[in-house]
């Protein structure tokens, strides 16, 4: 069983159910309304608990409803809360999401308490970093934590896994050096790279300026058409499993979860790992929300 640390998001996620998006000026009716739990680090983090790594979480959330509700559901899903901080007088992290009836979604992001996350919520965290064998971050919490802790990380030889989500054009050095792991989408990899994905070549080429910069790992998520990943001089398209696609909130972050869930330490299995991963994301697509959709182990491997 991995032991996997994510720091992260964690929001609740409004959910307004709609046919299509409005046009400038345009007023539309909502079919109907839903709540969720969600974030990318807290997806993460349900989805490697779901698969059952042991999993544990550095975060902030605030004083209010919407924080005690996210630490009950990360609690219900046995994920180590003692490193979320819960901050006076701050708003948790929130999201509005609106779904279309073809499953595309558009988001609207409110920071709240995520926005605190510090360097030193990973200082009060070292031990649990030290013993892990992943410690995943992504974008919607301050870099300067994600640096503090891949440091903790890169020093106590743990494998890191960063999701550069949502995507920055200009990420800082000192964090890539300390990558042994990045998961772009293909929209993501354009802005950091400067190379539109179109085809193979294109994909290798992406690959290698992520090497160019220390990174030994670089996966590259396509959507429908599956993932691209670059490791040891080797490289491969593994494609996606076909369904139909009903909310896709939460995908990209289940692959994640799932993938540090099932990736051996010294990454002899990526490709079967990969593929897990992408049969876990395939499964949450078809349902709706963020956490309500993340599959459990047992459902993958049927």
């Amino acid at each position: 069983m991995n032991k996997v640390v994510v720091i992260g998001s964690i929001n609740v996620d409004s959910i307004m159910h709609i046919d299509n998006l409005p046009k400038p000026g345009e007023t539309i009716k909502m079919n109907s309304f839903s709540k969720a739990g969600g974030g990318k680090g807290a997806n993460q983090a349900v989805a490697a608990a779901r698969s059952e790594a042991e999993t544990s979480f550095i975060g902030r959330v605030g004083d209010d409803s919407n924080g005690k509700l996210m630490l009950k559901l990360l609690k219900e899903d046995h994920i180590d809360t003692q490193h979320i901080t819960v901050v006076p007088k701050e708003d948790t992290g929130q999201s509005y999401i609106l779904l279309q009836k073809s499953g595309q979604n558009s988001i609207i992001y409110q920071a709240g308490a995520n926005s605190l996350v510090t360097a030193e919520d990973v200082d009060q965290a070292q031990e649990i970093i030290k013993q892990s064998d992943f410690i995943v971050t992504e974008f919607e919490t301050p870099i300067p934590a994600a640096i503090a802790a891949f440091k903790v990380a890169h020093t106590a030889q743990k494998v890191t896994i960063l999701n550069p989500a949502p995507a920055v054009k200009e990420i800082p050095k000192e964090l890539l050096k300390l990558t042994d792991i990045i998961t772009p989408n293909e929209t993501e990899s354009e802005l950091i790279s400067g190379i539109k994905i179109t085809d193979e070549d294109s994909l290798k080429k992406s690959a290698d300026f992520y090497h160019n910069l220390g990174i030994s790992g670089v996966i590259i998520t396509l959507g429908s058409k599956g993932s691209f990943v670059s490791l040891n001089g080797k490289s491969e398209q593994i494609p996606a499993f076909k369904v139909k696609a009903v909310d896709t909130t939460a995908a990209g972050d289940t692959f994640i979860g799932a993938l540090a869930s099932e990736l051996n330490p010294n990454l002899s299995n990526i490709h079967d790992a990969i593929v897990y991963a992408s049969k876990a994301s395939s499964l949450t697509v078809q349902k709706l929300g963020a956490f309500p959709s993340i599959p459990k182990r047992e459902s993958v491997l049927k």
